[in-house]
């Protein structure tokens, strides 16, 4: 007789937290519907639609997850109660610890699980697009608010100092996905914010 209820030890948080690592290793693309029912216990396909509706339903979720727990990095680049260097450096930083930790895929999830895809994952690429999006206009704002606080040069540029950034913050994935060690991420940072302290206001007056 052919299963349908879900295994007894069916834990559907557990199961999210399978198919996150499982998005976030090989991209929404690179997993089968069968490897994340495989996954999460052996669950047939009707306990996966009655769980979690569809595949990108649950990518999105999954995404979701994702972006409450580590992608909480990249709040420093809000935080307002720092200085906006301090909110780059903080953000870079937390980022290059997290996507070279040990207990997790390596890189940012939202940076390679759907950034190429056909044209059937249009839309959870527009998703994590949208969240890198988000990303950049924070940095664009924190170099914004460098030079309307007359930390940096009214003559700045912004928009290529703040794209210096973004693509750091970006890069770090596929340099962690590659096996980059940690301690050059460090270092790297270290080095873009020679690019904002090059624009430091105080300058002018030596």
């Amino acid at each position: 007789m052919a299963r349908t209820g879900r295994p007894r030890n069916f834990d559907r948080d557990e199961a999210l937290g399978t198919a996150m690592h499982l998005f976030w290793e090989h991209g929404y693309e690179g997993v089968s519907l069968d490897q994340l029912r495989q996954a999460m216990g052996g669950i047939s396909s009707a306990s996966f639609y009655a769980a979690f509706g569809a595949k990108e339903a649950l990518y999105r979720e999954a995404l979701s997850r994702y972006l409450s727990i580590h992608g909480r990095v990249v709040e420093a680049l809000r935080d307002t109660s720092l200085s906006p260097r301090a909110r780059l450096e903080q953000a870079l930083r937390r980022s290059a610890v997290m996507q070279t930790g040990a207990a997790h895929p390596a890189g940012c999830m939202v940076t390679l699980s759907s950034t190429i895809c056909s044209t059937g994952g249009t839309s959870v690429r527009a998703v994590t697009a949208a969240e890198r999006a988000a990303n950049r206009a924070a940095i664009f704002a924190c170099v914004e608010a460098g030079v309307a606080d007359g930390l940096l040069r009214p003559e700045t540029d912004v928009t290529g100092l703040s794209t210096l950034f973004e693509g750091v913050l970006v890069g770090l994935s596929i340099q962690a996905r590659d096996g980059v060690a940690a301690d050059a991420f460090g270092a790297a940072i270290t080095q873009a914010l020679k690019a904002w302290d090059a624009n430091w206001a105080g300058a002018l007056e030596r």
